[in-house]
């Protein structure tokens, strides 16, 4: 699965997710098998290579028409901040799915 998150930075360890006007960094989040393999950063979300099947919001107010357009499902973070805290509610189901 490959999940896009806005990040205020590119340091993994410390990016914290921020809302989609505010991004300074997309981070593609890639999960197999149950774990996060790789991580990588764009400028702009269009430059990754890889396909977006997931994207990741702070809240339920979060422009995401483009993205639901896209057919990219969306999930809300309410509570989780870092890359961790975000994979390890992705693989809990803890990341509710957008309320309209």
């Amino acid at each position: 699965m490959n999940i896009l998150v806005p990040m205020d930075s590119e340091e993994v360890q410390e990016a914290k997710i921020v809302p989609v006007f505010e991004v300074k960094k997309w981070a593609m989040l890639v999960v197999e098998e149950g774990e996060l393999v790789e991580v990588t950063h764009q400028t702009n979300r269009e430059d990754f290579e890889a396909w977006a099947e997931a994207v990741v919001v702070m809240n339920d107010n979060e422009p995401v028409g483009n993205f639901i357009d896209e057919q990219i499902m969306v999930l809300v973070a309410h509570t989780q901040r870092s890359i961790d805290d975000i994979v390890e509610a992705y693989l809990f189901r803890e990341l509710h799915e957008l309320a309209y």
